[in-house]
C-alpha cells in the first residue's frame, strides 16, 4: 500500500527544508491518492518537471515507493506552466509542489527509460 499523498508531501517538505532549500505546495489535491507533480527550480533559472512514473515502472502490486519521471528538463517557466495547466485539466485532484534547490535527486525516486531508479 502506497503512503498517502498528504503524508508523502509533508515528508518531502521537511526533507527539502533540512537540505537548505525552499519548498511550497502550489496546489493541494486529493489527500489519499492524488498524483504529485514537482516543479524543480535552480539558481540558474532552469526548471524541471517531475511527474508520476507510469505503472510499468512498478515491480509489483505491493510496490509502495512513489516513483517519478522527468517530464520536462531545463525548460522555461512558461513551458512548465503550460504542462501543469494541461495536467490540472486532466486530473483536478493532482498536487503541485515547487522546490527551489540546486539538486533534488536525493529526494525523489526518479526512473529512467530502462526502469532503473535514480
Amino acid at each position: 500500500m502506497r503512503v498517502k499523498t498528504h503524508i508523502f508531501v509533508a515528508s518531502l517538505l521537511r526533507r527539502v527544508f533540512a537540505s537548505g532549500g525552499y519548498v511550497a505546495v502550489l496546489r493541494k489535491g486529493a489527500e489519499e491518492a492524488g498524483a504529485i507533480f514537482i516543479r524543480h527550480r535552480t539558481r540558474l533559472g532552469t526548471e524541471t518537471l517531475y511527474a508520476p512514473a507510469p505503472q510499468s515502472f512498478f515491480e509489483e502490486d505491493g510496490d509502495s515507493i512513489r516513483k517519478f519521471e522527468v517530464r520536462l528538463r531545463d525548460a522555461e517557466a512558461e513551458t512548465i506552466d503550460g504542462a501543469l495547466s494541461s495536467e490540472i485539466r486532466f486530473d483536478p485532484d493532482c498536487w503541485i509542489v515547487e522546490i527551489e534547490l540546486d539538486d533534488c535527486s536525493h529526494l525523489l525516486e526518479v526512473v529512467t527509460d530502462t526502469g532503473a531508479g535514480r
